[in-house]
């Protein structure tokens, strides 16, 4: 699958810190395609296309089967609970979590 130059541009510009905090975005459940796509821009096939860029093959087919089997959490319209925040109550600003090693 090839990418576009336009679309790896687009990534390389975001700092790492942003990269690495869409992927654990993409590894959360409660964070939604529509909150990446309102924070970073990326449209949920770009954020597919993303991720298999930052993921090993392994890593990225467990996130593709984890995704799909609960799709449901990752569409707002398809969740059936509203969650009103992009994070974790105990996430802080930088993205770290209290108490995760």
């Amino acid at each position: 699958m090839a990418i576009s130059s336009r679309k790896k541009e687009k990534w390389q510009n975001l700092s790492a810190e942003d990269q690495d905090r869409l992927v654990r975005m993409g590894w959360e459940d409660r964070t939604t395609f529509d909150s990446i796509e309102f924070q970073f821009g990326l449209t949920p096939n770009e954020f597919v296309q993303f991720m298999r860029t930052q993921l090993d093959p392994k890593a990225y087919t467990r996130w593709r089967k984890r995704a799909n089997q609960q799709g449901h959490l990752k569409h707002e319209k398809t969740r059936g609970v509203k969650i009103d925040r992009f994070k974790c109550s105990r996430q802080r600003t930088d993205g770290s979590t209290k108490g995760w090693k």
